[in-house]
């Protein structure tokens, strides 16, 4: 039997553990509430724009007027495309058409392109002036990177434009709406950022060694590109389509806690009530004239009583996946599109946790706990001869 190991036992996954100390908001998930420091985030997203609640994750306080004006000018600056990494852009796309895929590769061109350096090299101006460069060109990427993906001339971008309109007009090719930008822009500030989830400390733990700015986003991409992270907007969507009526949806949910499988939608790993980023997009939905939303709706009441039902004790409601692909696709995005525009949002909420790791000098170096065959044993000193084919 092994010895047992010296190092403190945690929960799988790391549940509840507390890593390190943070000023950029929290989830309190027995409550059903999470904030960006000192407010609300369902209340930013509600009564805010993109950029009023970027400032406030990155310098820490709402921005005055003189303020959101000069933000702006210059995150609409470094939303244009640099030179060398709009050459390569086309040859990206051909090597993969998901966008992400082509985001990864394409911050680290860009990195090296505009000369990011460690950020154990860098001061607080440089690590914040990356900050805002990475995450404002993130959505012109990823629009650039769709439309060459469909066979499409990209739409440069427009520093005259707001953030999210921009990134709307990149993506489609049109002007949106009022009601879809107000609507993707609710979803993008809701989203910004989120606690401790994966992505955020797979981007500190990679901060925390001291490398570039790119590099910990190309981790954090990584690790949200997995269904269980942000691949699941259009998955709880697909799952409304094949459903396609009310009457099938108590069926379905059945036969997939049958197979084991995961309900996409539903559930989450911190919140033991409702989830509010849910609740609020569900209302952002309700303001759509659509039958899709009555579908959803509709389907979420016969969902919940049906796990209710299957799963007693453990509550089971819909999350931010669920009505994210809803408001998104009303808002004129295409599937294939869901969870890069849920990346869109998180790479402000990456970047403002990477630029506060950065002034730990701490590695982030967690222990396992080992299972393994008991050591030490003797190295065998013959060795099975090799077998020739």
């Amino acid at each position: 039997m092994n010895a047992p190991s010296t190092a403190v036992e945690v929960p799988r996954g790391l549940a509840g553990v507390v890593v390190t100390d943070t000023e950029i908001g929290d989830v309190r998930g027995e409550e059903g509430f999470y904030h960006y420091r000192q407010y609300s985030a369902v209340e930013l997203a509600e009564s805010v724009g993109v950029e009023q609640a970027w400032h406030l994750l990155l310098h820490g306080h709402l921005p005055d007027d003189d303020e959101l004006r000069d933000f702006r000018e210059h995150i609409g600056r470094l939303r244009v495309i640099p030179e060398v990494l709009d050459r390569l852009l086309p040859e990206l796309c051909e090597a993969s058409d998901d966008p992400l895929q082509t985001l990864r590769t394409a911050l680290s061109v860009w990195g090296s392109a505009t000369g990011l350096r460690p950020l154990y090299d860098c001061d607080e101006s440089e690590t914040l002036g990356s900050a805002l460069a990475a995450a404002a060109v993130t959505p012109t990427i990823l629009a650039a990177a769709h439309r060459l993906a469909q066979g499409l001339e990209p739409v440069p971008a427009d520093p005259s434009l707001g953030h999210a309109e921009d990134y709307l007009r990149m993506l489609t090719g049109r002007p949106p709406s009022a009601r879809e930008l107000r609507a993707v822009e609710q979803y993008l500030v809701s989203t910004m950022d989120h606690g401790f989830n994966a992505s955020t400390f797979t981007a500190r733990v990679i901060a925390s060694t001291g490398a570039d700015l790119a590099a910990c986003l190309v981790g954090a991409i990584g690790s949200f590109s997995g269904p269980r992270h942000g691949g699941a907007p259009s998955r709880a969507l697909q799952a409304l389509d094949e459903i396609g009526t009310v009457d099938r949806a108590a069926d379905y949910v059945r036969a997939k806690i049958t197979a084991g499988d995961r309900v996409m939608g539903f559930g989450h790993a911190v919140y033991r009530t409702r989830d509010p980023r849910s609740e609020m997009l569900k209302r952002t939905a309700l303001g759509f004239d659509d039958p899709l939303v009555d579908l959803a709706v509709a389907v979420e009441d016969t969902f919940e009583r049906t796990l209710a039902e299957l799963k007693p004790g453990r509550p089971l409601f819909a999350n931010v996946e669920y009505y994210a692909g809803v408001v998104m696709k009303l808002a004129g995005i295409d599937p294939s599109m869901f969870t890069p525009t849920f990346c869109v949002a998180r790479v402000v909420g990456w970047t403002a946790n990477v630029v506060e790791q950065s002034r730990d000098s701490k590695i982030i170096r967690p222990a396992a706990r080992y299972v393994g065959p008991p050591a030490p044993q003797p190295v065998p000193t013959r060795h099975p001869a090799r077998t020739t084919p």
